[in-house]
């Protein structure tokens, strides 16, 4: 059982229903602020991307496959899958050829 719930502020998550369960099993809550939903877009695309390029496609036997696949899947999405708005760059090549820019500003 987890420590601590995260989530939006969506009705679903804030009903005195949701909350109670959560508080009867101590469990705390941690809530984004409303308006935050941009947060959630990349992760959202993210997920839609291991989904439908991965999981669907493969269907999965056993959890071991599946935690094998996807750590193969999300190797691939970051170190070789060229990212149209990345200007066909991997995430992994735009992290590390930003990140020297960011600690020599701060």
């Amino acid at each position: 059982m987890p420590d601590i719930f995260n989530t939006d502020q969506g009705s679903q998550f804030t009903s005195d229903a949701f909350i109670g369960i959560l508080e009867s099993h101590g469990i705390d809550i941690s809530m984004d602020g409303k308006g935050r939903w941009l947060d959630n877009v990349f992760i959202e695309r993210l997920w839609r991307s291991v989904k439908y390029e991965d999981v669907y496609l493969k269907a999965y036997s056993s959890i071991a496959e599946a935690r094998q696949g996807l750590r193969e899947y999300i190797e691939f999405y970051n170190n070789r899958r060229r990212h149209q708005s990345l200007d066909r760059r991997t995430p992994d090549d735009v992290y590390c050829n930003t990140l020297p820019e960011i600690q020599v500003a701060a």
